[in-house]
């Protein structure tokens, strides 16, 4: 059984983001085809809460050969832009001066509930569970047409 939702992503105005594509590149170093988020919808620091989305386009990378004929977003894909909504939440709440990497340090607990196809605009919610300056853990939601497909638990560290 799927995880009760973070938030309500029906709550979401996809039109108001807080972080446009500039903002988010000027956190996470991830360019070209792994840029796995287009805005940053909302975040709350003392929350711990934040989410971002990305529309899937027709031409995305992955779906000449996941899987031809019947594309579907690769489940790496949605761990990786996790990872990303929950770098610019690291960077955001502490601050990004020094410009050092929030590299993966782990995943845990993930688990695929449904496809992300070309067309979706995937919604990544995440929440900060265990948050420190130099090591964070988050879990995080991936909803597509109002479903849950993804969750699971990132870990990140700075290097």
């Amino acid at each position: 059984m799927a995880s009760a939702p973070i938030i309500d992503v029906n709550t979401l105005n996809l039109s108001q983001v807080i972080y446009g594509k500039e903002d988010i590149l000027k956190c996470n170093p991830q360019r070209y085809e792994f840029e796995q988020l287009d805005s940053i919808l909302t975040m709350n620091l003392e929350t711990g809460i934040a989410a971002g989305c990305k529309v899937q386009k027709p031409d995305e990378f992955w779906i000449r050969g996941h899987i031809p004929g019947n594309p579907l977003m690769p489940g790496v894909l949605m761990i990786e832009m996790a990872a990303q909504v929950c770098s610019i939440f690291f960077h955001k709440k502490f601050g990004n001066e020094s410009k050092k990497f929030f590299a993966f340090g782990g995943v845990d607990k993930i688990k695929f509930r449904g496809f992300v196809r070309p067309g979706d605009t995937l919604i990544m919610v995440i929440r900060a569970i265990n948050l420190r300056s130099r090591y964070a853990v988050y879990e995080s939601q991936g909803f597509a047409n109002g479903k849950m497909v993804f969750e699971g638990e990132i870990t990140g560290v700075i290097i």
